[in-house]
């Protein structure tokens, strides 16, 4: 049986609201290591949605989620087909 794998998470994680939706922004890597950051955004509905990462640190993968929202609003998390933003 394969060990599951330890993660480190940012705390620049979190839940984050905007126009009354709630996301969870979840950033993370391998824990103790070096390497780069996922960024994952999970909606109200479970979604789950991999940023276009991997990131070198978390506030790169944490600005390109505000960049996301900025350009293409929160509820561009919510579309009906899964995307990578």
């Amino acid at each position: 049986m394969a060990k599951k794998q330890k993660l480190e998470h940012s705390e620049l994680a979190g839940e984050f609201t905007e126009d009354g939706v709630t996301v969870l922004v979840d950033i993370f890597r391998a824990a103790g290591s070096n390497e780069d950051w996922t960024m994952e955004v999970v909606t109200q509905a479970e979604d789950l949605i991999r940023g276009d990462g991997p990131f070198a640190t978390d506030r790169e993968a944490f600005d390109e989620f505000l960049a996301v929202v900025a350009r293409d609003g929160i509820r561009s998390f919510l579309d009906d087909e899964p995307s990578v933003h």
